[in-house]
């Protein structure tokens, strides 16, 4: 991206973001309700947006591959309303998902770059390019990065950086040989398979010396050269296999050490560790945020985890490529924060789904209405609804979803005054104003809507009379 287009991408980013809060950071866990991170003033937030493999590093058919237009998308995440995306990296060179099993994500073989080191030979790699030197961090990542954090705050967006990823490595059949830890392809003696059945999932596991001191020396770099940002979360590695635990949760560790000499801190996530990882690791370990598998009903009856962690639930995690509006809240009424794994625009791995306006359109809605209430308050209370899906700060706001439609009860007993009353489609659209509703017992309420639907009530003051 050229240098004279930034001030006018930047503007035109903050334009397409004025209808939603700027970023406010850097986050911490709110210290009265930590289902929810805070900003920098205090104030508990929701995050929930949708995030596409290749936002982070390029990926596609050429070498190198086409550049991803991330002003555009960010335009495109401020104009659904969202406030999150989740950045990726990609460790080997090559993504060929032309062998993967369900051929509906099948979308042929591309290039990955750039990289975290530099490709400065002497000799070629098993890709045809140039060695990695594992001793020389890339200019060029960081300054993308830190470009692109640059255009998401503008955007109002927070973003988190995955550091590692583990799905490629231990799923991608052509991984290894394009991996900058095999020792065909880097200048420095690496290698990271340690049992030489080539896959190099070692490489996630502390069990090669040599390959930790080149990590912790890369976390070290990218982690100072990003700590101004406030808009910053980090991930330590994607569906990196259950035996990586001791790994990440000395990743977590390292960059916490790292920040503690730095003037910023941010965030770290823990995510599911496929396959057969359980998400009780998730729970117990250091990260500040987790994405669970769907064990425990995260696809259709989340649990409450009452703010033992907050939880980023990820449809990557949960389905792949999947979800719909429903689940966007549920998972909100639960108390827990939704992101969605985008096919976008088609290119790098699934198809244009026209069925995700759906999940999209609902995550901005529910962050419009959740700007509307105390977080801080903020509980699920599936108890109070007829529906079991209701987060409510009591006596002031409840939000409430309604799966099927029709009726609900919510009891407002022992809540004294006078509700103003809204309704929404689950999959977004224009609210719908209803009579207000007075509290002191159990009202039962009708959705205007066929389907799916969302009632929002909110406190007025003390001195309005009632209906």
């Amino acid at each position: 991206m050229r240098a004279s287009r930034l001030p006018l991408l930047v503007l035109s980013l903050a334009a397409a973001a004025s209808s939603a809060a700027s970023t406010r950071g850097p986050l911490r866990v709110h210290p009265e309700n930590p289902r929810y991170f805070a900003d920098a003033a205090g104030q508990p937030l929701l995050l929930a947006g949708a995030h596409t493999w290749a936002n982070l590093v390029d990926m596609g058919p050429a070498d190198p591959p086409p550049a991803f237009d991330f002003a555009a998308h960010l335009v495109w995440l401020a104009g659904h309303g969202h406030n999150f995306t989740r950045g990726w990296t990609w460790e080997p060179t090559k993504w060929d998902n032309t062998k993967m099993k369900n051929p509906d994500w099948r979308n042929g073989a591309h290039t990955v770059a750039p990289h975290p080191w530099r490709r400065t030979g002497p000799g070629l790699a098993l890709d045809g390019r140039l060695k990695f030197d594992l001793s020389q961090h890339n200019p060029e990542y960081l300054g993308r990065l830190r470009t692109r954090f640059a255009l998401a705050r503008a955007a109002g967006i927070y973003v988190s950086v995955m550091l590692f990823e583990g799905y490629g490595v231990q799923f991608q059949a052509d991984a290894w040989p394009n991996h900058p830890f095999n020792p065909a392809n880097n200048v420095n003696g690496v290698d990271g398979d340690l049992d030489g059945d080539g896959k190099g999932i070692e490489v996630h596991q502390l069990a090669a010396p040599r390959v930790t001191a080149v990590q912790e020396s890369y976390l070290r770099w990218l982690v100072t050269g990003l700590n101004d940002f406030d808009n910053l979360l980090y991930e330590v590695s994607n569906e990196t296999h259950p035996g990586s635990t001791d790994f990440q949760y000395h990743v977590i560790r390292f960059v916490k050490q790292v920040e503690a000499g730095l003037p910023l801190q941010h965030p770290v996530g823990m995510t599911y560790q496929n396959r057969r990882g359980k998400n009780e690791t998730l729970y117990a370990g250091p990260a500040d945020w987790v994405s669970p598998n769907s064990d425990g009903g995260w696809k259709d009856d989340p649990p409450d985890l009452g703010g033992r962690k907050v939880v980023l639930s990820d449809t990557d995690h949960l389905w792949g490529v999947g979800g719909d509006a429903a689940w966007v809240w549920k998972t909100v009424t639960r108390g827990a924060n939704p992101i969605f794994m985008d096919t976008y625009d088609g290119k790098v791995l699934g198809q244009v789904r026209p069925q995700d306006d759906g999940p999209r359109r609902a995550m901005g809605a529910a962050l419009a209405l959740t700007r509307r209430m105390n977080l801080a308050r903020a509980v699920p209370r599936g108890d109070l609804a007829s529906t079991g899906f209701c987060l409510a700060a009591p006596g002031a706001s409840y939000l409430v979803f309604l799966p099927a439609g029709g009726e609900c009860s919510l009891e407002l007993a022992g809540t004294p005054g006078v509700f103003t009353a809204e309704w929404r489609a689950a999959d977004g659209g224009e609210p719908r104003s209803a009579p207000a509703v007075a509290g002191g017992a159990r009202r039962t309420l009708r959705s205007p809507f066929e389907g799916p639907a969302v009632l929002f009530l909110s406190a007025l003051p003390p001195s309005t009379p009632s209906p």
